[in-house]
């Protein structure tokens, strides 16, 4: 093997082993001697599961819903939620059995991938099993700059609709309606004002100052929710006139966005691992994501029977232009804000190591604060590229997340049992999962990029169907264009 090639080998090594549990803020650099001997309580646990699974694709589920329809959206949610937790218990397994075999203490993702492929039958792939865990590895980073792209839109979105409405805003809590505006700043420009401010945030490597940024996140991201829901439970409308199934096109489309939301596949190992007692890790686990999958169908089921044809791509954007809910916005973006550097750490761990690795040591720090900057450019041209927040969640929850929770771990199970045996039910079972999040990734995929390239109005149009323009504020300077807030949070001349 080539110098190259053995440091890119250690450096994913190191990386990997680090990048789950720096992001799940559970890390051996933020946990005291003490702490580690006793562990995670079961609580604790608890809590990091949940935060490891509520973020931005939370806030997508009502469009979601209206992607899959009134019935078929909340049937589905729950059955890709159930088998998102079998694959998670699979992984749990299937790590488990191999840290025993190869007399590990722990074993993450990538390497679980690797060493049953050491084992398996096949010359071949033993001979290839690093790729394993290069090809985990390469999901992870496009998983989570994915997800730091989507946040970059998400607070784009949020930080325009409040500058644009500024003038308009009050007291008085109204249902929203379609605002048309004078134009004042591509959003394209909110995108590059946040950018400075993210690369100042990145360059923060103590995890243990994160942390603090981390609980403050969950507080704002907590009071938002519960203003959220506080609204979307009042005066709901009679959902009679809403459809109970959708088009299969649009319905790939809440497919990506469902399995984008369920964040959470690769912080179980990391989680178990530094639990005070690991073998309560099945029941904290099944408890953690009822809620998840719970708090999941009643947001997206209540936030669509709420606003409708209107639902647009973050609950959010629906919310009445009033003071009290434009603080909603403002205090989830900064929750965002901040667990941006969170998810950030994630490639950064993988790809850090490497990079650094390849120049002498006086040109470490030089190299280490380029490629971050590089990355959270990355995520921004990312995001000015294609700025449709529900299409690019779809895309990665399509491409990557499928992949880690659904397709690999029913491929693992198969490659670390066979040789043992497996019955023939729980060898059909996986290659039934596998297959279906194979299918739902090329479709889901094909139908985001179908999207994405169509012109904007058409889109629309196929998203939202017939807009009332009677209901529209016309408020604007004669003679300036007119705009219009579109389902996707973005502004459509009119």
């Amino acid at each position: 093997m080539s110098l190259l090639g053995r440091d890119f080998h250690s450096s994913l090594d190191d990386g990997s082993k680090s990048l789950l549990e720096r992001n799940s803020n559970v890390t051996a650099e933020n946990v005291h001697p003490a702490e580690e001997a006793s562990g995670l309580s079961r609580m604790q646990t608890l809590i990091h599961l949940l935060k490891c699974n509520i973020g931005t694709g939370l806030l997508g589920l009502p469009l979601a819903m209206k992607n899959a329809g009134l019935l078929v959206g909340p049937i589905s949610l729950l059955g890709i939620g159930v088998l998102t937790v079998h694959c998670m218990v699979i992984l749990l397994n299937c790590a488990h059995h191999l840290s025993q075999r190869w007399q590990k203490t722990f074993v993450n993702y990538g390497e679980a991938m690797m060493y049953s492929l050491e084992t398996c039958p096949n010359a071949w792939l033993r001979t290839h099993s690093a790729w394993g865990r290069y090809t985990v590895s390469f999901l992870l980073i496009t998983t989570q700059l994915g997800f730091c792209s989507v946040y970059f839109m998400f607070m784009a979105d949020n930080l325009q609709q409040m500058v644009e409405e500024a003038h308009m805003t009050s007291n008085n809590c109204q249902p929203r309606k379609f605002l048309v505006l004078a134009p004042i700043l591509d959003i394209r420009f909110y995108m590059l004002t946040i950018l400075p401010f993210l690369m100042l945030l990145v360059f923060i490597q103590n995890l243990k100052l994160l942390s603090i940024f981390s609980s403050l996140a969950n507080i704002t991201m907590l009071g938002s929710m519960a203003l959220i829901f506080e609204y979307i439970v009042q005066e709901i409308p009679d959902p009679s006139n809403l459809p109970l199934m959708a088009s299969w096109k649009t319905f790939l489309l809440f497919f990506g966005t469902a399995i984008f939301t369920f964040e959470g596949v690769g912080m179980v190992l990391p989680l178990k691992n530094q639990m005070r007692d690991p073998q309560q890790f099945p029941f904290v686990l099944y408890l953690g994501m009822s809620l998840v999958i719970t708090l999941y169908i009643c947001l997206g089921t209540l936030g669509y029977m709420k606003f409708g044809s209107s639902t647009q791509a973050s609950i959010t954007l629906n919310l009445p232009n009033c003071w009290p809910y434009q603080s909603v916005k403002l205090l989830y973006s900064i929750g965002i804000f901040f667990t941006y550097a969170l998810q950030f750490h994630v490639p950064a761990d993988i790809i850090l190591p490497f990079a650094v690795s390849q120049v002498s040591e006086r040109w470490t720090l030089f190299v280490d604060l380029s490629v971050r900057i590089a990355l959270v450019c990355l995520t921004c041209v990312s995001a000015i590229l294609i700025p449709r927040l529900d299409l690019v969640i779809s895309f990665v929850g399509s491409v990557s997340s499928s992949a880690l929770a659904l397709i690999i771990p029913p491929l693992l199970e198969l490659i670390t049992f066979y040789p043992e045996d497996m019955s023939c039910a729980t060898i059909a079972k996986d290659i039934m999962i596998s297959i279906l999040g194979l299918l739902g990734c090329v479709f889901g995929t094909y139908q985001a990029l179908y999207e994405l390239i169509q012109p904007i109005g058409h889109s629309v149009a196929n998203a939202t169907g017939e807009m009332d323009l009677t209901q529209v504020s016309t408020h604007t300077p004669q003679g300036m264009p007119f705009l219009v807030w579109d389902c996707f949070g973005g502004l459509l001349y009119l």
